[in-house]
């Protein structure tokens, strides 16, 4: 095999509130902790038993370290996909260090924030990927099952969900090469 993958998907509670510092050129660095926990029951004792993995998580996209700063906090549930990095470094007393951190990138990754609305004002389904395309929720007519009765106007939508006679042909423009 001549190619090879660093990808990971993460889901799970953020640890402590995200961090960001500042580079020497000025960009935006966000850290936070993010922890995934494995639940099982034991066959032997019938006890339910878990156990929680800790992942360091930074972000040199700007946009997706907005979204983490303004938006997510200590517990807020995310889904994110990044690459592992390992780097070393000398802590305070002089000793070689190593660390290995989910890194997303400043054109790679991808965000989502998983809570609810009405949990804890966090805004859950945003999501932002792949340098910052930002697609807060349902964004697509199609998706959000258009509402004729809101449209004052004669440009209706055909709603698919309802029975109506529109087909995606109607909607989709003619200019795709294939």
């Amino acid at each position: 095999m001549s190619g090879s993958v660093n990808k990971v998907i993460l889901i799970g509670n953020l640890g402590r509130d995200p961090e960001v510092r500042r580079m020497n050129s000025g960009e935006a660095v966000v850290s936070f902790s993010l922890a995934t926990t494995e639940s099982w029951r034991d066959k032997m004792s019938g006890e339910r038993r878990d156990r929680t993995e800790w992942h360091n998580i930074v972000i040199f996209n700007e946009n997706l370290g907005k979204i983490a700063e303004q938006y997510c906090k200590k517990g807020s549930k995310v889904y994110l996909e990044g690459q592992l990095q390992t780097r070393e470094f000398q802590d305070r007393d002089g000793n070689q260090r190593r660390t290995t951190e989910v890194v997303l990138q400043r054109f790679r990754g991808e965000l989502t924030l998983l809570d609810s609305r009405g949990g804890r004002g966090d805004f859950g389904g945003d999501s932002m990927s792949e340098g910052g395309n930002a697609s807060f929720g349902r964004s697509s007519p199609m998706d959000r099952g258009y509402d004729r009765s809101s449209d004052r106007n004669d440009n209706k939508m055909p709603d698919n969900r309802s029975g109506g006679s529109g087909r995606m042909a109607d909607i989709i423009d003619d200019d795709i090469p294939f």
